[in-house]
């Protein structure tokens, strides 16, 4: 991957279609678009066709010399995989390519390694990185050499290399393990404030790049970071999000406050908006390990905003990865409002007939849809009505802030 000013490192791409209902796809379009973002540049692309991986060097021995002599045509500088190689594999073709060989994984990591900008991130990073280099020791460790020190850290004479550098491994992951849990505490303890106070908790979820970070601030007037680029966004970001108040509140004066004086309603408790990290094919499962803290964000959430590229020709693929995350991270159960985004990039003969309507998904879900353009604005003020009228039928679900708690502290609620 190429540092910052450097020269872009060539990289040739390589699929594999493995059938059995395997993901492949035979453009590489989103293996480029990773391997951009990551600052390489494709030079060429390689696909094949197998029934089952070759176990030393997964394509095969004819098609790594193909891939081989495509390297040197090519002037390239490594080949990435968009499946995932075992350690052996990979160990195998970078013998026989002679140049570094990464798979998707590799590359996912390297971007996220590259975004992470918060204290969390960074650790949810390190994690996953070091868990995924751990079967991977192959004396890459020096660098760790300052770590050393205290008590078992040394091995005893005679020890094994491998051995000093899958201990080192492990004793950094129980470092950080831990550090993310005091992080993941703190995170509860944010919630259950937010909770008592009766706060309704909004977060956008989506496949990488569907224009949520634009869409997050447009809605809630922020500046968070937001490029067309996968994994633009990888730290949660929480805003304060002000809605219009909803045709059957308005009349009673809920959405009034403070104007009504005593006996009157006060004020609503805030509903607040988040921006959570990007999904995409094949996301590594101990990314979404590590990442389990931010991820929380969204299987606490009251309601998800589910952003969809309206533009992407692979939108039901991209619909369908998402909810398949959400129901690893024990979000499938939250309610949802689905947002088709990018509506400004369809052609005329796409452009929907109502801004709002409502669609089924199979095994006979509905769920409602609004039609939008976080770039140009339009449908966003369809969006805050709709999310006005979500809000409010998941207050009325709510117990009152004091109900909860004094439920909280154990103690019975006042009677109404």
């Amino acid at each position: 991957m190429a540092a910052g000013g450097a020269e872009a490192t060539r990289a040739v791409l390589v699929g594999v279609d493995l059938g059995n209902g395997a993901a492949f796809d035979a453009t590489l379009d989103e293996l480029s678009l990773l391997a951009a973002s990551a600052g390489d540049e494709t030079v060429a692309r390689v696909t094949a066709r197998r029934k089952a991986p070759d176990p030393a060097l997964f394509v095969g021995s004819g098609k790594a010399d193909e891939i081989k002599a495509m390297v040197a045509a090519t002037s390239a500088h490594g080949v990435i995989f968009d499946q995932a190689l075992s350690p052996a594999q990979q160990r195998n073709l970078e013998r026989h390519l002679g140049v570094p060989v990464a798979d998707r994984t590799a590359l996912i990591l390297d971007i996220f390694g590259d975004r992470a900008a918060s204290h969390e991130g960074k650790l949810q990073v390190e994690l996953a990185r070091l868990q995924y280099l751990a079967t991977r020791l192959v004396r890459r460790w020096s660098h760790l050499e300052r770590q050393r020190g205290g008590i078992g850290t040394r091995g005893g004479p005679g020890e094994a290399q491998i051995e000093l550098d899958r201990r080192m491994i492990g004793e950094r992951i129980k470092r950080v393990l831990e550090r993310l849990e005091r992080v993941k505490r703190q995170r509860g303890t944010q919630r259950r404030a937010r909770e008592r106070r009766g706060t309704v908790r909004i977060s956008l979820v989506g496949y990488t790049n569907a224009g949520k970070s634009t869409l997050f601030n447009a809605l809630a007037k922020a500046r968070s970071y937001a490029a067309d680029q996968l994994f633009a966004t990888l730290d949660t970001t929480t805003r304060q999000l002000w809605l219009p108040a909803p045709a059957a509140a308005e009349e009673g004066g809920v959405e009034g406050g403070a104007e009504g004086g005593a006996g009157q309603a006060a004020t609503p408790p805030p509903v607040t908006l988040s921006d959570t990290v990007g999904f995409i094919r094949d996301l590594p499962h101990k990314l979404v390990e590590a990442f389990q803290a931010t991820l929380q964000e969204a299987a606490e959430a009251d309601l998800l905003l589910h952003v969809v590229d309206a533009a992407s020709p692979a939108l039901e693929d991209q619909m369908a990865e998402v909810e398949r995350v959400l129901g690893e991270i024990g979000a499938a159960g939250v309610p949802q409002v689905l947002v088709y985004n990018k509506c400004d990039r369809l052609e005329p003969t796409r452009q929907p007939r109502e801004a709002e309507d409502r669609v089924e998904l199979p095994g006979g879900v509905r769920r409602r849809r609004v039609f939008v353009s976080a770039l140009t604005g339009s449908g966003l003020d369809v969006l805050k009505r709709v999310l006005a009228e979500e809000v409010r039928v998941l207050r009325q679900r709510q117990p009152p802030a004091s109900e909860s708690a004094s439920a909280e502290a154990g103690a019975p609620a006042a009677s109404v």
